[in-house]
């Protein structure tokens, strides 16, 4: 199975303090840092760019988990892997041509490639970036519709992590949206083995509790699994 993966999204951190923020979470037990990167275009909201992650990249070593809610992201392929990136993550809804070449940048750049869907979005259209000469390396199920923190998770997008865990035992799969004590469980069980999480670690009176609880849930997820 693949191995658990934590990712506290940074988004719901102290932008001020970003760098003593990604710190703190590792401390806490973080395995990755999201990065939430919006255009204000396939999404309404604006966030953050390649410069913020050059800066922070200086700060830390820590795996950062891009995710580009953009339209054209092979525009951002050289700026983000000049920047530091570990993971970038585009949207499948927007590199249905592409996204071969998408992919050979992409790991060309040293970062690792994974593709992102709408909960809009059927689990079906991600299948031929799994099965191409050059397949992406992650797939994220977006849990709630991507562009603002602290919505609610959609439990029936847990029939889209079966169908993926089903196909693809060792694939990772990514959950982002709504992911928190309440609802990991969920998640877990459905086989995601990457949790995405935001208000619910930030927000905590001990986030290292709650990071420790959802790298647990999906441990156990997978034993019982096995057995």
């Amino acid at each position: 199975m693949p191995t658990p993966k934590i990712a506290p999204s940074m988004l719901s951190s102290d932008f001020a303090n970003l760098a003593s923020e990604a710190q703190r979470m590792l401390t806490f037990g973080a395995d990755w840092l999201h990065m939430d990167i919006m255009d204000g275009h396939f999404v309404p909201n604006l966030t953050i760019g390649a410069p913020v992650i050059e800066s922070l990249r200086k700060h830390t070593k820590a795996y950062l988990d891009c995710h580009l809610m953009v339209t054209n992201p092979l525009d951002y392929v050289e700026i983000f892997g000049k920047a530091g990136a570990s993971g970038f993550t585009f949207h499948v809804e927007v590199s249905k041509d592409n996204w071969q070449e998408l992919v050979k940048q992409i790991k060309s750049k040293g970062m690792r490639p994974g593709v992102a869907l709408k909960p809009g979005t059927p689990i079906e259209e991600v299948y031929p970036l799994l099965e191409g000469e050059n397949p992406v390396e992650m797939v994220l199920v977006m849990t709630v519709e991507p562009g603002f923190g602290g919505q609610k998770f959609m439990p029936d997008m847990m029939n889209k992590v079966r169908t993926l865990r089903e196909k693809y035992p060792k694939l990772d799969i990514e959950v982002d949206g709504g992911l928190g004590p309440s609802t990991i469980k969920t998640a877990a069980a459905a086989g995601a083995n990457c949790i995405v999480a935001g208000s619910s670690v930030f927000g905590a009176a001990d986030p290292a509790e709650v990071i420790s609880l959802l790298k647990t849930s999906v441990n156990e997820a997978q034993k019982a699994t096995i057995n």
